[in-house]
């Protein structure tokens, strides 16, 4: 088998709600889902979602190739970048080409990744992420009602702006998801996007921690700030969880090395190989490791035959639009199907008439960094957009009367 080209598009997620962080809101809800597709020459095609740069210059490293030799062409992809660097959207093509090479080797094996890789579950503890910080009370609640609905019993809120907002959020969700779980008490998790120094951190999360138990505190300082996230945790008694914008192992290193980083983390966007390799690191200093992003599809997979998989975060109840997924959720937890490969299916004539958002960042989006942030000395004034709430189509499992997962009568 050879690989002889690729196809790349580009989809939408429409949420049904704002989303966003400390950073910044999409207020109409709808974000871009990049897509790539590696084609071979005994008809079978594998789906990577991820980005698109540089794609003509990294796929030279694997063209021609057999695409079940995946962790030897995930090398030579790297090597190709040498001298500019892998990190950013590169990593991120990478990380794309990547999965879709796993997708091929384990539909020409006839088997899901997650068996072909040695899992023996295909379940995938999950816990809820709305991308929160743009709703209102009432939104919010409607929105972790759904998950907890869905069997999740542990979510994660965006934050960081102001200690009394988030500390009555907290409790909103942690009262939806109490109520139920018929009285058990649920796992918080609080993200702020590295919006704060590190007194800033240990201040905020420590008045947090006067009230709530919470089981980490997400990118407190700067990704790359090893000394500053390892006194933020000296300094708290939630975990640190960070790694998403990390590429490469050699980011890892000086976190772990200095102690910084309680739970591992890496994107869906990063690849397949890019988190067993980080899974085996983190292990061998007794490390969990949990998923990030909206489709973390092959990172499930890998999930299954890793021992320190802790839980992945599940931020919507549906795939973007023209990509169909062989998984549901259901008591908690992720179930992945039994389809050869990923279990990726695109319409590509769908998600070519789609409309799609503009790649340049807007600078009200969490994709900017805020001037002031870091900087701020006064709380910031609640900022929840309302914009319009597109149609969407839930996954498996989703009641049929809801919007967005949600039943008419709580619309948010």
């Amino acid at each position: 088998m050879r690989i002889t080209g690729y196809r790349t598009l580009t989809t939408v997620q429409e949420w049904g709600r704002p989303v966003g962080d400390a950073n910044g809101v999409f207020a109409d809800g709808v974000t871009s889902v990049p897509i790539v597709v590696v084609e071979t020459d005994e008809g079978i095609t594998g789906v990577g979602l991820g980005p698109h740069g540089d794609i003509e210059r990294i796929f030279a490293a694997i063209d021609g190739e057999d695409p079940r030799a995946v962790t030897t062409l995930y090398d030579r992809m790297l090597r190709q970048t040498f001298k500019a660097g892998h990190a950013g959207t590169v990593f991120g093509t990478i990380g794309a080409l990547d999965t879709a090479l796993w997708d091929i080797k384990a539909q020409a094996a006839g088997q899901p990744l997650w068996r072909l890789l040695g899992g023996r579950d295909r379940r995938v503890p999950a816990y809820a992420s709305g991308l929160d910080i743009g709703l209102d009370d009432d939104e919010l609640a409607a929105t972790y009602e759904v998950y907890a609905r869905h069997g999740l019993r542990a979510a994660k809120l965006k934050g960081g702006l102001d200690i009394e907002r988030d500390l009555h959020r907290l409790h909103l969700v942690r009262d939806v998801l109490t109520e139920a779980g018929h009285g058990q008490r649920p796992g918080l998790m609080l993200d702020v996007n590295e919006a704060w120094t590190r007194k800033q951190a240990v201040r905020h999360v420590c008045e947090l921690e006067r009230a709530l138990d919470l089981a980490w505190i997400e990118e407190p300082v700067r990704r790359w700030d090893a000394e500053g996230l390892a006194v933020v945790g000296r300094g708290i008694q939630a975990s640190v969880a960070t790694g998403e914008n990390l590429t490469g192992l050699e980011q890892y290193r000086p976190l772990i090395a200095a102690a910084a980083v309680d739970v591992v983390q890496m994107a869906a966007v990063w690849g397949v190989t890019h988190f067993l390799r980080v899974s085996a690191l983190a292990h061998a200093y007794d490390l969990p490791v949990s998923p990030i992003g909206n489709s973390p599809v092959g990172l499930l997979h890998a999930a299954t035959s890793v021992p320190n998989h802790m839980v992945s975060e599940l931020q919507d109840l549906h795939p973007p639009r023209g990509v169909t997924l062989d998984l549901h959720v259901e008591d908690g937890a992720f179930v992945l199907g039994d389809s050869p490969g990923l279990g990726v299916t695109v319409a590509e004539e769908e998600i070519r008439g789609a409309q799609r958002r503009p790649d340049v960042p807007t600078p009200d989006g969490p994709n900017v960094r805020p001037e002031r942030a870091g900087r701020r000395l006064l709380a910031v004034a609640d900022r929840a957009p309302v914009g319009p709430r597109p149609h969407v189509t839930p996954l498996p499992g989703t009641p049929a009367h809801t919007h967005d997962g949600v039943p008419s009568a709580a619309r948010h």
